[in-house]
């Protein structure tokens, strides 16, 4: 450590760094190495010195990152002092801090290190939005995150005002209050399970297009790796005679066999993911103090089996929850929870609470993540909108269906395939049976705390938006919508996507119900 002028003394990085990072990279040289032993493609011995002498870089790499890299923790910052050639000075305010989230691959595992990563509101002050430590202690790691996250929840200006000391209830009164309210969650100093693992889940991670598209990234590096290499894997006797036997085959058979096996191979890969994404899946949520007895605190979602994962979100910047069910997902009755809260990633995993769970799992993870009633957050029924609101479904959704089917009778006997036209008519059924869903999926309520939206078909998603989180009101209307009288009114918020639509009401009521959402704001905009 180096003392500070004018604050805490500046920390490092922990040593074992040294050895993480050159052991991370010739992990990733590992799969060419073997590739290239195994296959004795060109002069084996010759090629290797090339991966060595990366190794031996990422060594010397490894050093100067250290050398130059400290951070420390004052009042009121967390600050990142980083390069050599390209000096980097970071700061990030801690009362802007949303998340804490703590990354642990395998060989940082074994040298008892852990990746901290601090996300933050980005403000107008040209702050950065967020910083990495790579890589402190676990017992490091985890130190921090308790004193940022503790600090975020003392600190933010949505903190509750008490009341006067006159007009608050007796302290026995509002202790004996606190635990009929959450009884479970006011226990001294220890977090409270909300949700764990269940490995009957299994079954929907086939269901998932993300446990999809990651067989699909695993083959496609593998491909490249090999075509890299110069390898063809024809050259392996048992998988010519198979490339053999499907090609002189009958067509259908070939194309069962190569379904069949591609089938196979997404499901049990699917199901590898799932395991190694969400194995020891907990959800719990901490005290903001070590008494346990203060507003606030954080959820907790730990994961993962080859890279543990920490992720913590400050209950006060928790703006709401989202239920999302893709349409494989849905059509098996599951669904995943997601927090929405700023600092969160926008990938397909970002902000997830739980993985593909049962529906009814998911909505029940949302209510207690937000501490309401399902029948007053994601569960709340929801108001149906206008008839014209079918009608542009139904438009939208057959017009477009209508002019690939009459293009397809058009060119199919010029191609020639005459039978491309009459297949094509199976467009118009899925077509209408897709608005109609589109339809049925459409509805909004306004619940004491929370403004709750739905729609979509393809993936449905069911919003439930703190009312305070709602920091303006986009109102969109084009001139089929002005026609019909509706208009597409989004709720603006700094968490999550940054916005949440409610689509195609009627204008009157759109207005009115961005104006009970937000009393007042509208106000000065209104004749």
């Amino acid at each position: 450590m180096t003392a500070g002028p004018d604050g805490p003394p500046w920390r490092r990085l922990d040593k074992r760094m040294l050895a993480v990072t050159p052991l991370s990279g010739a992990v990733r040289l590992l799969p060419v190495a073997v590739v290239v032993l195994l296959t004795g493609q060109g002069n084996a011995i010759g090629r290797l010195w090339v991966p060595l002498g990366i190794a031996l870089a990422l060594v010397l790499v490894g050093v100067v990152r250290w050398r130059t890299t400290q951070y420390r923790i004052t009042a009121d910052r967390v600050e990142l002092h980083t390069g050599w050639l390209r000096r980097q000075r970071r700061s990030v305010p801690r009362d802007r801090i949303r998340t804490v989230d703590l990354t642990a691959k395998v060989v940082h595992r074994v040298f008892g290190l852990s990746v901290v990563h601090v996300s933050a509101a980005s403000g107008s002050s040209g702050d950065s939005s967020g910083l990495s430590l790579d890589a402190v202690s676990t017992a490091e790691a985890d130190r921090l995150r308790h004193e940022l996250l503790d600090r975020s929840a003392t600190t933010v200006v949505e903190h509750p005002v008490q009341p006067p000391a006159h007009e608050r209830a007796p302290a026995s009164e509002s202790m004996s209050q606190r635990l009929r309210e959450a009884p479970a969650e006011r226990q001294r100093g220890r977090a409270i399970e909300l949700a764990r693992l269940r490995w009957s889940w299994l079954r929907f991670a086939p269901l998932t297009f993300s446990s999809i598209a990651g067989v699909g990234a695993i083959f496609a590096a593998v491909y490249n790796l090999f075509d890299d290499l110069g390898v063809d894997p024809r050259d392996v006797p048992a998988v010519d005679d198979a490339a053999h036997r499907l090609t002189t085959a009958p067509i259908w058979l070939g194309v069962l066999v190569v379904g069949v096996g591609l089938l196979v191979v997404a499901v049990v890969g699917a199901l590898l993911l799932f395991a190694e994404r969400w194995y020891a899946y907990r959800l719990t949520r901490e005290p903001a103090t070590d008494d346990g007895t203060a507003e606030g605190g954080a959820l907790r979602v730990r994961r993962g089996l080859l890279t543990r994962r920490s992720l913590s979100v400050s209950q006060v910047r928790l703006r709401g929850a989202e239920v999302v069910e893709p349409v494989l997902l849905r059509a098996g009755r599951g669904a995943q929870t997601r927090a929405l809260s700023t600092g969160l990633s926008r990938d397909s995993q970002g902000g997830a609470l739980q993985p593909p769970a049962p529906r009814a799992e998911a909505h029940r993870v949302a209510s207690v993540a937000l501490r309401e009633p399902p029948e007053l957050a994601t569960l709340a029924p929801l108001r149906r909108h206008p008839r014209a609101a079918l009608q542009r479904r139904l438009t939208r959704a057959l017009a477009p269906a209508a002019a690939v089917v009459v293009i397809a009778f058009v060119i199919g006997p010029a191609v020639p395939v005459p039978w491309l036209g009459p297949a094509s008519l199976v467009l118009l059924p899925v077509a209408l049976l897709l608005a109609l869903d589109r339809y049925r999926s459409l509805g909004h309520q306004l619940t004491a705390r929370y403004l709750v939206t739905r729609q979509g078909s393809v993936q449905r998603r069911t919003v439930a938006l703190q009312r305070s989180g709602v920091i303006g009101w986009t109102f969109r209307q084009s001139v089929f919508q002005r026609r019909a009288g509706l208009v597409e009114v989004e709720a603006v918020t700094a968490a999550g996507a940054g916005g949440y639509p409610v689509l195609d009401v009627a204008a009157p009521d759109g207005v009115a119900l961005a104006d009970a959402t937000t009393p007042g704001l509208l106000t000065p905009f209104r004749t």
